[in-house]
């Protein structure tokens, strides 16, 4: 089981892709980023930019993990984390929004 906000150097491509596509659905709780519109805005563009510089090579695959690791506990709640791990079940039927957008982050999860 990882550690909140624990990211492994070797899953770094799959937690990048898994965040960047959850942060993006607007039916899906990341979209928020629990503080409103600037700060999700804020949130997507920290993450735009952390994936870049991986991806560029200015970034080491080690630093960048340990960088979207403290992105995910800046950004993310504990239950949307272990969501996102795939160490948490959601209800089958949703009852109300914030259940709904739990089933669409599950959709974007990495374990």
């Amino acid at each position: 089981m990882a550690v909140y906000g624990g990211i492994q150097a070797h899953e770094l491509e799959r937690w990048l892709n898994a965040l960047t596509n959850a942060a993006y659905d607007r039916r899906c709780p990341l979209s928020k980023v629990h503080g409103g519109n600037a700060r999700a805005r804020t949130a997507r563009q920290n993450l735009l930019l952390l994936a870049h510089d991986f991806r560029g090579g200015q970034l080491t695959r080690e630093e960048s993990a340990a960088a979207l690791g403290h992105w995910c506990q800046h950004c993310l709640t504990e239950a949307e984390w272990y969501l996102l791990a795939g160490t948490r079940q959601v209800p089958v039927q949703p009852q109300n929004e914030e259940e709904r957008g739990f089933t669409v982050l599950k959709q974007h999860r990495v374990g």
